[in-house]
């Protein structure tokens, strides 16, 4: 009998709450092994691998099964039952490659003899996105993997994901990235795009064994299209071969044994980025990619202004060129996508309406162009109005699915801060004591970190939840402001840092992104085109967007983004009535349309360009 995924997930964690018990040696006197197999076995996002365990050197055969040193496993490794049943995670985990982006990991299996813990074997488990690489049988299902068919530099080739269906004058395109489909302004119009992308044909790099699915029929130029400036190209459907409802593999609102199901995005023009960060869609956005599969995550910042450099050749040779964009949609995450996923639709989790496509990232997010401006292009270009090719809006139901941790608003911890740092905001904070609790909200106003800028502290106004603010400062002497409501707080008046710390204990945690009104989207876009121009020529800013304050829920923030390592100027904790939030992390980088990770090799140095220092070093197979 067929039994349900969450039935399946209930039997794997039960056994888990009646540990097994033994001695701690072996009672045969000699060493205990403990052997696992399969060794090294792939499994697919949301498929199950039994592994089996033998013991010797003592009477006692039993073990404890961890994933990556947790007992159970957890949802982003993958569960596992007391008999060894591994129920892989819904999305390929990844990490930092070393090089700025992120690679697909693998995940360690474990079997602890219970009868010594220092006793143990392991296998070592490759998670992949299965369905989204492999050669497809009838009508293609998109999120897939793609591209152009001549995109190969010697023994290297590129491939990414075919993203979605659009519609222009009755006829049907596949759309994703420029760098997928026309290989960064460098492929001809009439292209083949195939699918499977090279990088997954049957023999690597070989036309051979994929199919073409559309020919390339328009591409935005990169070097010379105009702003707001676009990753995008689309293929006119070869007749027949692609799947004419746009449906794209696991967006479906229904699953069938935890496994979601396909389904088409929601017809029609999408949603602004500033719509979707904001209720009801909340910021939550969801992507099917070709390497990862489908990822769940939260809009960090819109209206992003930065720059990639690409490259003319799939080996990161040839031409190399910069194009500054004005527009990009942030997802945080850096586990959203990875090289492979570009040209993936971005979709809102609660609608399925298109947001953006996604272009690359690094190590910390991901970067997209928003769908308007996509659209927006090839409406323009083509005298007719281009459309997504789909269905009536639905939930994205693998968001919610057990194994799909990074769909939950995520929180942040707090930074420590010297005691020096702590003590000079305390004595601005003492110095303007009775102004500041005069307001009527205010409960207490205590010490704290900073979650804008991690490395300041902060005054704290501990509020009363639901009360009116009634101009509550953004700065005191330039220390910055941060809000924390509750209904009562156990402390009044002026509290020290410690006290602070437990106060928050009661209020809830801070979140990464906060819900924000397009009034304030409005007011941070007016700030942003003041002061864009500066604030990108200081040393160490690779972007500007807008994003949601952490110290302040509610309110837009304008987002500096800087380049880790690099020394920086100082950034005003507001400027003209909007805070600043500050991000660290590596270049961002078009090189989502890469590699598989069972034929990858080592990403080569990534190039870079002075301040922004982005660069597009696609990793090849």
């Amino acid at each position: 009998m067929r039994r349900s995924r969450s039935y399946l997930i209930c039997m794997l964690l039960l056994p888990l709450l009646s540990a097994c018990s033994g001695p701690k040696t072996g009672q045969g006197g000699g060493p205990i092994a403990v052997n696992v197999t399969p060794a090294a076995p792939s499994v697919s996002i949301f498929a199950t691998q039994q592994f089996s365990v033998s013991v010797t050197g003592t009477t006692n055969t039993a073990v404890t099964w961890q994933v990556n040193g947790v007992t159970g496993g957890t949802q982003a490794t993958g569960f596992i039952s007391s008999t060894g049943l591994f129920l892989a995670p819904g999305e390929v985990p990844v990490k930092s490659d070393g090089s700025g982006s992120v690679a697909p990991t693998t995940v360690m299996v474990t079997a602890v003899s219970v009868a010594n813990a220092s006793a143990s074997g392991s296998a070592t488990v490759t998670v992949n996105a299965t369905p989204n690489q492999s050669a497809q049988s009838g009508a293609v299902k998109l999120g897939t993997s793609g591209g152009n068919s001549t995109d190969k530099t010697g023994n290297k080739c590129c491939s990414g994901t075919l993203g979605s269906l659009v519609v222009r004058n009755g006829t049907q395109y596949i759309l994703s990235n420029n760098h997928v489909l026309a290989k960064s302004d460098f492929a001809t119009i009439g292209d083949a795009v195939n699918q499977p992308g090279l990088v997954d044909a049957p023999a690597t790099c070989v036309v051979g064994g994929t199919r073409t699915a559309a020919n390339l029929s328009e591409f935005f130029n990169l070097q010379t299209g105009p702003l707001p400036k676009v990753d995008a190209a689309i293929a006119q459907v070869v007749n027949g071969s692609v799947d004419a409802t746009g449906s794209i593999l696991l967006l479906g609102g229904t699953q069938t044994n935890g496994v979601p199901d396909p389904a088409p995005p929601a017809a029609g023009n999408g949603v602004t980025a500033a719509q979707a960060q904001g209720a009801p869609h909340n910021g939550l956005v969801a992507k099917v990619g070709r390497t990862t599969g489908l990822t769940c995550a939260s809009i960090l910042a819109v209206n992003v202004s930065t720059s990639i450099t690409y490259t003319q050749n799939c080996d990161g040779t040839g031409t190399s060129f910069p194009v500054s964009y004005t527009d990009m949609v942030q997802v945080t995450g850096g586990q959203f996508g990875a090289p492979g996923d570009s040209g993936s639709l971005i979709v809102t989790q609660d609608t399925a309406e298109a947001v953006a496509l996604l272009v690359g990232g690094n190590d910390q997010d991901a970067v997209g162009n928003a769908i308007t401006d996509v659209l927006g292009f090839f409406t323009t270009n083509g005298g007719s109005a281009t459309t997504i090719v789909g269905g009536s809006t639905h939930a994205v139901i693998g968001c919610t699915l057990p194994t799909k941790p990074a769909s939950l608003v995520k929180t942040m911890a707090a930074p420590a801060l010297a005691a020096e740092t702590l003590q000079n905001a305390t004595n601005v904070r003492d110095a303007h004591g009775p102004e500041l609790m005069a307001h009527p909200e205010v409960q207490a106003v205590g010490i704290g970190p900073s979650y804008d800028n991690p490395a300041e502290a902060t005054i704290v106004f501990f509020v009363t939840k639901g009360q009116p603010r009634i101009d509550l400062p953004q700065q005191v002497d330039g220390v910055r402001t941060r809000i924390v409501e509750n209904d009562l707080f156990a402390a009044r008046g002026l509290v020290s840092a410690t006290e602070s710390a437990a106060l928050e204990q009661s209020a809830a945690p801070p979140q990464v992104t906060y819900p924000i009104s397009q009034t304030e989207v409005a007011r941070a876009k007016a700030v942003q085109a003041a002061h864009l121009a500066e604030l990108l020529k200081q040393q160490g800013v690779q972007g500007v967007g807008i994003t949601s304050s952490v110290d302040s829920p509610g309110e837009a923030a304008l987002m500096i983004y800087f380049l880790r390592g690099v020394e920086r100027a100082a950034v005003p904790a507001v400027i003209d009535g909007l805070r600043t939030r500050m991000r660290e992390g590596s270049p961002f980088r078009a090189d989502f349309g890469g590699t598989h990770p069972r034929r990858g090799c080592a990403v080569p140095p990534a190039k870079t360009i002075a301040k922004t220092g982005i660069s597009d070093s696609r990793p090849k197979p």
